[in-house]
């Protein structure tokens, strides 16, 4: 009895104490679950105000522009000399850099308008061969093949297949035109877009230029009453090829040009050589 009197108190405690923490789970319960749920159009806001993580810019296959490329020191002395010397008498002219594969546009008043990478004649050298511009284009051996240096008056004229070009040594079948597509393997357009002028060299001896440029800027500077091409050389002394060159240092020098942003149909009919 003694032994059943003292645990008493103890009993009684252990009761209240489990029924005091039943007490605080039973609120605990009832304070999560009387919580009130945000409302829609807050929880929206919430979602829409966590930034979410930025996408990485997809590679554009596009070339960056790149800067103009530098024309050969002949090139320089050529151009100062026709603009001093006003050797084009009031035409549109052109002037081909081969060492670089370069196209210089220029208007009758000597404004610089334009400049394109060019393809040439796969042969290195400064003339035709006698008789080129009779033979089929399987009859032009790979030497032959070459775009001649000089002074030339260009006219757009007829050449096979009745396509209009611009020619600028018709005897030898030399024209310049848009760039021609026919033979992938050549793969012309992307030597025009070749950094480098090592593979501009795929002609036949004729200049093709990017399409773009020759239809929208060349062809309407020429088409009605025509221009002047000078095509510097390969190896010849460029005074050999413009013997008035030598003259520059006597001539005033004509006032300062800004730099550029970079008719009658023959009745022959020349194949030309592409």
């Amino acid at each position: 009895m003694f032994r059943t009197t003292a645990t008493a108190p103890f009993h009684d405690a252990r009761r209240l104490g489990l029924a005091a923490s039943a007490v605080l789970a039973l609120l605990a319960a009832q304070a999560v679950t009387a919580a009130p749920a945000p409302a829609k159009g807050v929880e929206r806001r919430a979602r829409k105000a966590v930034p979410k993580p930025r996408a990485e810019p997809l590679a554009i296959e596009e070339a960056a522009p790149a800067d103009a490329p530098m024309t050969s020191e002949a090139t320089d002395r050529l151009v100062a000399w026709v603009a001093a010397a006003k050797d084009n008498r009031g035409m549109p002219y052109i002037v081909i850099d081969k060492q670089n594969a370069l196209l210089l546009l220029f208007g009758g008043d000597g404004q610089a308008l334009g400049q394109a990478p060019v393809l040439l004649g796969v042969g290195i050298g400064d003339d035709s061969s006698p008789g080129v511009g009779a033979k089929s284009l399987a009859e032009i051996g790979p030497a032959e093949r070459t775009t001649p240096a000089g002074r030339f008056i260009a006219k757009f004229g007829r050449a096979f297949g009745n396509q209009r070009v611009l020619w600028v040594d018709y005897a030898n079948s030399v024209a310049l035109h848009a760039v021609i597509t026919t033979n992938k393997k050549e793969r012309r357009v992307a030597r025009l877009l070749s950094p480098t002028p090592d593979d501009n060299r795929v002609t036949f001896g004729c200049i093709n230029v990017g399409t773009n440029f020759y239809t929208k800027t060349l062809r309407p500077l020429f088409q009605k009453k025509g221009g002047i091409v000078y095509v510097l050389p390969d190896s010849r002394p460029v005074d050999e090829v413009f013997p008035r060159l030598r003259l520059l240092p006597y001539i005033p020098p004509a006032g300062p040009l800004a730099k550029a942003p970079v008719e009658a149909d023959r009745r022959a009919v020349s194949e030309g050589r592409s």
